[in-house]
């Protein structure tokens, strides 16, 4: 099989676990722990190449990708510290609304420091981006952005269509809704309205309420309060960009509540605080009652 040459958008927690994931699981003849498909239509792990990787924060931007990963403020846990040169440069991207203001307030070892804008339009960085995404000759482009970046994302799914490279959205922007039209057209895999944890909150809030409508106890109201101590928190403290990850989580709990559905003020799904010591920890608290 060709290998699968892949572009990163947002090199934060996610992203890092990503590539060093990549090396992790990079011999598939070993059998270890934790990858939910192994062999996906013939295309294992060390298949993946990284070839281009985008962000704004001043302490990535310029770096190999290998060296980005670890750079503040990702704070995930460290599994692979064993990360080749990938010669994959992490390249300036544009802010339009990936970043909230408010992170200002806290001290730059936990939030975003973005490098000064070098585009003077966003035409001009969105020819730059595809220009890069081209050259590398990448296949499928994918979105790690802050949660709120609803025009960020659409930004970088424009790039996509542009340079006729695929698109994995990991966050709560409804891009296959929205552009799912537009990808079909130019012959494109668009894939993804946000992501779940392999064994997160919501997943075991989504089989806790199954199990209760198959044992006969229909859900009559729920919470799931979720806190954290990463840059995902520190930035949903703006509860304008929570909107679609609300929706994108509430969704995904209630789909599973059968014919009967309870009334919305019943039912609250979401981030709640940001608590700086527990880093790339979440924690989540569920009650359901029926």
């Amino acid at each position: 099989m060709v290998e699968i040459r892949t572009a990163l958008v947002g090199i934060g927690n996610c992203a890092s676990s990503l590539v060093q994931g990549r090396f992790y699981y990079r011999d598939k003849d070993v059998d270890i722990p934790g990858l939910i498909t192994k062999n996906f239509g013939g295309y294992f792990v060390s298949d993946i190449n990284f070839v281009a990787a985008f962000d704004v924060d001043e302490r990535k931007v310029g770096l190999d990708l290998s060296k980005a990963i670890f750079s503040p403020p990702n704070c995930t846990i460290i599994f692979q510290k064993d990360i080749p040169n990938l010669n994959c440069k992490v390249h300036m991207g544009y802010v339009i609304d990936s970043i909230s203001e408010h992170a200002n307030l806290y001290r730059g070892e936990v939030r975003f420091k973005p490098r000064k804008n070098v585009y003077s339009s966003e035409n001009e960085a969105r020819k730059a981006i595809v220009d890069i995404l081209r050259k590398t000759e990448a296949d499928v482009l994918v979105n790690y952005l802050p949660v709120g970046s609803e025009k960020n994302t659409l930004f970088y799914a424009d790039c996509a269509l542009e340079a006729k490279v695929a698109f994995v959205n990991a966050i709560p922007v409804f891009v296959s809704k929205l552009y799912g039209d537009k990808f079909k057209e130019a012959g494109l895999p668009v894939i993804g309205d946000d992501i779940k944890s392999q064994v997160g909150a919501t997943i075991v809030h989504r089989v806790l309420t199954k199990l209760f409508e198959d044992r006969g106890e229909p859900v009559k109201r729920t919470y799931q309060i979720n806190v954290g101590g990463n840059t995902d928190f520190l930035n949903m403290l703006n509860k304008e960009r929570l909107e679609s990850k609300r929706i994108s989580k509430t969704e995904s709990v209630t789909s599973q509540m059968g014919d009967h559905q309870i009334p919305g003020d019943d039912v609250y799904i979401g981030p709640s605080d940001y608590i700086p010591w527990l880093n790339d920890k979440k924690i989540c608290f569920i009650r359901i009652e029926a």
